[in-house]
C-alpha cells in the first residue's frame, strides 16, 4: 500500500465530504487496505469501478456512533497518519470482505454483453497496433490476422473465468451476511448484515 496514496487519500477526508480516489491499475489487497484505512478514521467504503488502466475508489463519511467513536480514537492515536506516520494495523478479515465486495462491485459495472463488446473492441485495437507497427504488407497482414483470431478464440475462455472468479467472492459475501440490493443505476451491490448502501445510494452520480 503506497503511503503517497495513504497521506493523499486523508488530506481529502478532512474535508468531512465524499472522496473519490484514483489509482492507477493496482492489487485488490493494496486497495481493500486503503478502503480499510479510510474506515478507522470515520469513512466507509462505498464503491469501487474501473475505467482503462485506473481504478476509482468511492468512500463517503461515516456517520454512526461507532464509526465516530474510531475515528476520534485513531486520530489520538496516530496523529501523523496524514503525514506518513504509523496507522491502525490492518485486519485480514476485514481486508478479505473489502476486497471481496471491491471485486463484485467492479464487476457489475457492465453487464456480460457490455463486457464481451469493449474487450472485441480492445482486443481489435491492439491487433490493428500490432499491424501498424509491422508495416502494411501481406505478411503483416497475416500475423495480425493470426494474434487476432488467437485473441477471439481465448476471448470466451478469459470472460469465463471473470464470471466464475466474481463468483467466488459473490458467495463469500453471502456466507458472511451481506445482502444483495440493487443501487440507483440497476447495479446488483451487496451491504453488510443490517446495513445499506453507503451513502445512501451513490452520491458521486454524474460524476463517477
Amino acid at each position: 500500500m503506497s503511503k503517497k496514496h495513504v497521506r493523499k487519500m486523508l488530506r481529502k477526508m478532512a474535508s468531512g465530504e465524499p472522496v473519490r480516489l484514483t489509482v492507477t491499475m493496482w492489487s485488490w489487497e493494496g486497495l481493500a487496505r486503503l478502503a480499510f484505512i479510510a474506515q478507522q478514521f470515520g469513512y466507509e467504503y462505498a464503491d469501487l469501478q474501473m475505467s482503462g488502466d485506473k481504478f476509482a475508489l468511492f468512500i463517503v463519511p461515516d456517520p454512526s456512533p461507532q464509526a465516530q467513536e474510531r475515528a476520534a480514537q485513531n486520530r489520538a492515536r496516530y496523529p501523523d497518519a496524514s503525514d506518513g506516520g504509523p496507522l491502525p494495523p490492518v485486519v485480514p478479515e476485514a481486508i478479505d470482505l473489502l476486497k471481496a465486495r471491491m471485486v463484485v462491485d467492479s464487476g457489475s459495472q457492465y453487464t456480460d454483453r457490455l463486457r464481451m463488446g469493449l474487450s472485441v473492441f480492445v482486443l481489435t485495437a491492439f491487433a490493428a497496433a500490432i499491424g501498424f507497427r509491422l508495416r502494411a504488407d501481406t505478411a503483416a497482414v497475416v500475423i495480425v490476422g493470426i494474434v487476432w483470431a488467437t485473441l477471439m478464440a481465448l476471448l470466451p475462455l478469459v470472460l469465463n473465468f471473470s464470471r466464475r472468479y466474481r463468483a467466488k467472492y459473490t458467495a463469500q459475501l453471502q456466507a458472511a451476511g451481506f445482502t444483495p440490493v440493487t443501487d440507483r443505476s440497476g447495479r446488483l451491490r451487496y451491504v453488510p448484515p443490517g446495513g445499506q448502501l453507503p451513502g445512501h445510494g451513490n452520491p458521486f452520480s454524474g460524476g463517477a
